[in-house]
């Protein structure tokens, strides 16, 4: 037992004297958490918008503040063709163009239908399809309006006025209330943080040993393997719940996201999925011969596949059914289920059985199998 401490006593050493790998462990997570918290998003709230008003009325001027107030459309251009929105759009100059026929005013006012164009840039589907729902909104209460003012100046010119039925729906959002993607991504960047200081720089701390030649005075110390693989994991797992507290406390304090459920808990999620990233980040070390393969390894083979496939940043339910399947296999699938769950939801242990223990059964085959891989390598 002692020979294992002062191993690990020895690896803190070496961390002290590497500057860079001190600033990748604390400096990195927080940076990497506000950069993300602020700009990945797919919130859409600036959708610069191209106007042709063709009728230049009362009523249409009217419809086009209800897009300007309503803090989602931009109205940077006024033109006065085609051509001019043609070309908007190509130089990605505007995401949308709202185009009012001559007559839309005279149509409303005799009680007829009146139509209008909305063209949108759909090169980046997702913001077109938000906008685009932003829009029918905005033209369903205009319309709706319309029609109640259309009913009211019936009556008072003592015609039946018609009362339509009509159903209204109150939506709630449970868990993230104000729809903001940031709330839904950061408890996501757990499970990165772990993912580099485990996977990454495990494989880095070893294979860096085998090039300056210390691995091999590992190698005919009196220690045995299951001790340096204690030794080498026990220091990154340690410094892995350091950036998970700084992760979290940055979390709290800066963007206002409190873990609505057990901190322990969460805690404990994360020791077993560094189980599957330990094991990995040895395996890893295991297959390559320098630090820079090791990385592109790390990074390549096996963190991009993870952060893919695990539904961090793509909803797995939007993938074909065999990418579906293949999404099993990802630990960190579970451990974005377990984190988001505890912070967002506030569920336990009960709700969460499942994903605990298959990031149980995935973290000692994948250690299990490392280590044994790593003894051999040794011999």
């Amino acid at each position: 037992m002692n020979l294992i401490l002062n191993f690990i006593k020895k690896e803190f050493l070496q961390f002290k004297r590497d500057k860079r790998m001190f600033g990748v462990i604390l400096l990195a997570p927080v940076l990497q958490l506000i950069f993300l918290g602020y700009a990945a998003t797919l919130d859409v709230k600036n959708v610069k918008t191209v106007v042709w008003d063709q009728d230049k009325s009362v009523t249409s001027r009217q419809f086009l503040e209800k897009y300007g107030k309503s803090g989602y459309f931009t109205m940077a251009y006024y033109v006065s063709s085609y051509d001019e929105i043609i070309e908007l759009i190509d130089n990605g100059e505007v995401v949308m163009a709202i185009i009012i026929p001559p007559d839309f005013e005279k149509d409303i006012l005799s009680g007829k239908t009146s139509k209008l164009q909305t063209i949108f840039d759909g090169s980046d589907g997702n913001k077109a399809l938000i906008a685009a729902g932003y829009s029918q909104g905005i033209t369903i209460s205009f319309g709706a309006n319309i029609i109640n003012e259309f009913l009211e100046r019936s009556g008072k010119k003592n015609l039946p006025v018609t009362r339509l039925p009509v159903i209204e729906a109150e939506t709630r959002a449970w868990y993230n209330p104000d729809l903001v993607t940031r709330n839904y991504m950061l408890p996501g960047i757990v499970g990165m943080l772990i993912m580099v200081v485990t996977i990454n720089l495990t494989s880095l701390a070893i294979v860096k040993e085998k090039e300056i030649g210390t691995f091999e005075q590992l190698i005919v110390t009196p220690l045995k393997s299951y001790q340096i693989i204690i030794g080498k994991l026990v220091p990154f797992s340690i410094l892995g719940f350091v950036s998970i507290t700084i992760v979290m406390t940055v979390m709290r304090f800066w963007f206002g996201i409190e873990v609505k459920g057990s901190v322990p808990l969460l805690y404990f999620a994360a020791f077993l999925f560094m189980l599957s990233t330990l094991g990995l980040g040895l395996f890893v070390s295991t297959i390559s011969r320098t630090q820079q393969q090791a990385t592109m390894t790390s990074f390549f083979a096996v963190m991009m596949p993870m952060i893919y496939l695990s539904g961090f940043s793509f909803p797995i339910d939007n993938m074909p059914m065999w990418v579906q399947y293949i999404t099993y296999l990802i630990p960190l699938r579970y451990f974005i289920t377990i984190v988001r769950g505890i912070i967002l939801k506030g569920v336990g242990l009960n709700e969460l059985y499942g994903q605990f223990l298959a990031l149980f059964v995935f973290g000692i085959v994948i250690l299990a199998l490392s280590s044994l891989r790593f003894r051999k390598k040794l011999e």
